[in-house]
C-alpha cells in the first residue's frame, strides 16, 4: 500500500516535496491558498540561478554541497534548464571585491576584457576582468513551476485551493508554506528582498551576470526576448513596497553595466519575505505527523530539490534529514 501524503504550500518548497514523494510512489495532495503559482509565492520572484559556486562568497558551505546537483534534478522534473554559467564582473574602481569574491569561492575561471567580450559581446568596454563559473546554470522560475506542476497533475497528484491548517490535516503533512509558517516555527524571520523585471531589447545576455559593489552587488538574469530579472537587495526586514532608495540603486547599477538599460521599460516590481532562520540554512524537522520543510532564503531554486528529497526521505524511508 503507497503512502499517502499531504502537502500545504505550493511554492518551490512544496512543489520539490511533492515531486520527490511522487517519484518514490507516494500518493501526494497539495493545499495551496491560491488555484496556480503566482506573485502570492516568494519563489514567483526567485532570479532562478543554479549556482551553488557563486553562492560560496556569502553563503555556508552546506549551499554549494547541498545545491551542486539542482540543475540535473530540475532537467529531471522537465524544467528548460539553461547551462551557459555564471558570470561575475566588476568596474575597474571595484576591482578589490573581486578579488575578494574569487578568494570565497571555487570553480571559477578568471577572464580578461577579451574573452568577457566573446561570452558577452554587449559587455564589451564597460568590464575588463571577471570570474566565469562555466558549470552553473539557470532556469526561468515561473515557467519551472508551471511545468513541475502541470505534470505532476497528469501524473496523479491531486492539487486543491483553499486555506487549511496543517495541523487539523489528517495523516503525514507536510508544512511548506514559507514566511506563513513563522505561528509554528521559532526563529523564521523573513527577509526582504526587491527586484526589477525590465524589458530591454538593445541588450542580449547569455547567462546571468553579477556585477559586484562594495555596497549592493548586482544580479542580471536573462529571461529571453529582451527581457531580464533585476535584483540584489537583502534587508532584515518585512514588507511589500520597495524602496527609492532601492530602485535608483538597482537601476544606477544596471546602467553603469550597460547604457541601454537606461531606456529599458520597467515591467514589474516585485516585493518578497524570504523565509530564513538564523543560519541561512533549510531544514526539515518531523513534529508527530507534520513535517516542517522550511527556511530556503534565497535559495529557492538551489536547495528547494534537495529540500525535496529529504523530506521524501523522511517520510518514505524514515531517515533524518540531517544525516543525508
Amino acid at each position: 500500500m503507497s503512502q499517502t501524503v499531504t502537502i500545504v504550500g505550493a511554492g518551490v518548497a512544496g512543489l520539490c516535496a511533492a515531486r520527490a514523494l511522487a517519484w518514490r510512489g507516494a500518493e501526494v495532495t497539495v493545499w495551496d491558498r491560491e488555484p496556480k503559482p503566482g506573485p502570492h509565492h516568494c519563489s514567483w520572484w526567485a532570479g532562478g540561478m543554479l549556482a551553488p559556486g557563486c553562492e560560496g562568497e556569502s553563503a555556508e558551505p552546506e549551499v554549494a554541497l547541498w545545491g551542486r546537483d539542482a540543475a540535473e534534478w530540475w532537467t529531471r522534473a522537465g524544467a528548460e534548464v539553461v547551462r551557459n554559467g555564471s558570470l561575475v564582473v566588476s568596474l575597474g574602481r571595484d576591482r578589490a571585491e573581486l578579488t575578494r569574491f574569487a578568494k570565497r569561492t571555487e570553480g571559477h575561471e578568471a577572464v580578461d576584457a577579451e574573452t568577457i567580450a566573446g561570452l558577452e559581446p554587449d559587455l564589451v568596454g564597460r568590464v575588463s576582468r571577471g570570474l566565469f563559473f562555466r558549470d552553473e546554470a539557470h532556469l526561468t522560475p515561473r515557467d519551472a513551476l508551471r511545468v513541475l506542476r502541470a505534470r505532476m497533475a497528469g501524473e496523479g497528484v491531486r492539487f486543491c485551493t483553499g486555506d487549511v491548517d496543517p495541523e487539523a490535516l489528517p495523516g503525514v503533512v507536510v508544512d511548506a508554506r514559507g514566511f506563513a509558517a513563522r505561528d509554528v516555527l521559532e526563529g523564521l524571520r523573513g527577509v526582504k528582498g526587491e527586484m526589477l523585471v525590465l524589458r530591454c531589447p538593445e541588450v542580449t545576455l547569455r547567462r546571468p551576470v553579477r556585477l559586484l559593489h562594495p555596497r549592493i552587488p548586482l544580479y542580471v538574469v536573462p529571461r529571453g526576448d529582451g527581457v531580464f530579472m533585476l535584483g540584489a537587495t537583502q534587508i532584515e526586514a518585512v514588507g511589500d513596497r520597495i524602496t527609492a532608495r532601492s530602485m535608483m540603486e538597482l537601476l544606477s547599477a544596471a546602467y553603469a553595466l550597460n547604457p541601454a538599460f537606461g531606456e529599458a521599460e520597467v515591467l514589474e516590481i516585485g516585493v518578497d519575505s524570504r523565509p530564513a532562520f538564523a543560519d541561512n540554512l533549510p531544514r526539515v524537522e518531523r513534529d508527530g505527523d507534520v513535517i516542517r520543510a522550511n527556511g530556503l532564503f534565497r535559495h529557492g531554486f538551489l536547495l528547494g530539490p534537495w529540500l525535496g528529497e529529504r523530506v521524501a526521505d523522511m517520510v518514505m524511508e524514515g531517515r533524518d534529514a540531517r544525516c543525508a
